[in-house]
């Protein structure tokens, strides 16, 4: 089956979302072929009943990806979807938020450790990683020539992303102490693991009173900071490795004078068309 290209975030739940309706039809009687899994209602219903006890964005983030795998199959649905609200958009940090999270990776006892936390708040403010492309990175990954320093990504959204200049030095810097070694939590360690980033991260030292640091908001400010400076949607798109325009609007609200959402998914609009 294939079909237009998917998001990561879509190619990523497109593994665990038919693994739950294959199990949801077989409890009902559905016959196994595909053409019956991949109806849209019966899509529908696991949406709905299968997952009730999910988050909306979470069954709104499956549907999406089984729709793209039935669209081979059965063509565009005919149906208008049941609506599941989208996860709230995470708030960029602002400066004085940013200049204590870098305050906080330092005061980390262990070197790796402190090393591991600048990692997060380097490369994911500083050039939008999300958790398995921050996971898999590696220092040789990142480039310098002259005061610019580039991180190339992997994976299903592969691009070269200029780290912002804020960052940039210290980006070079973390990559050369890595050399050909991971720049986050070097050694073995199971990089697949959803929340590898995320547990690592929860459990830092701090203030309880100072900024929790997650990368969705680091890799919220890297966008929000490009919305704010006017980047040109199409290259913000190739180095955010977002799919669409329409998905910068969860960002956009936080940035003033931002393109709106219909504003986006004009530009969709134009540029789908060519």
């Amino acid at each position: 089956m294939s079909g237009a290209a998917q998001s990561p975030g879509r190619q990523a739940a497109a593994g665990p979302a038919l693994r739950g309706l294959s199990r949801f039809a077989r409890a009902r009687g559905i016959p196994a072929g595909v053409e019956y899994l991949l109806d849209y209602d019966v899509i529908e219903a696991f949406c709905v009943a299968g997952l009730a006890g999910r988050a909306c964005s979470t069954r709104g983030t499956y549907r999406s990806a089984l729709y793209q795998l039935a669209r081979p199959v059965h063509g565009q649905p005919g149906q208008r979807a049941t609506p599941f609200a989208g996860a709230k958009p995470p708030p960029p940090y602002s400066l004085a938020d940013r200049a204590e999270l870098a305050v906080i990776a330092a005061a980390q006892r262990d070197p790796a450790r402190r090393a591991s936390a600048l990692a997060v708040v380097v490369f994911g403010i500083g050039a939008g990683l999300r958790p398995g492309e921050l996971a898999a990175l590696r220092g040789s990954d990142v480039s310098r020539r002259g005061r610019q320093v580039t991180v190339r990504v992997g994976g299903p959204a592969a691009r070269v992303v200029p780290v912002t200049a804020a960052y940039a030095g210290r980006a070079a810097g973390l990559a050369a102490g890595a050399g050909d070694g991971h720049l986050f939590r070097p050694g073995p360690a199971d990089r697949g693991y959803k929340n590898f980033v995320t547990d690592f991260a929860r459990a830092l030292t701090a203030d309880p009173a100072a900024p929790r640091l997650t990368l969705s908001r680091c890799r919220s400010s890297f966008i929000c900071g490009h919305l704010a400076a006017g980047t040109p949607v199409g290259k913000l798109l190739a180095i955010t490795g977002i799919c669409r325009a329409e998905s910068l609007a969860r960002y956009a609200r936080h940035v003033d004078g931002a393109p709106s959402k219909a504003a986006l998914r004009a530009w969709d609009r134009r540029h789908q068309a060519r």
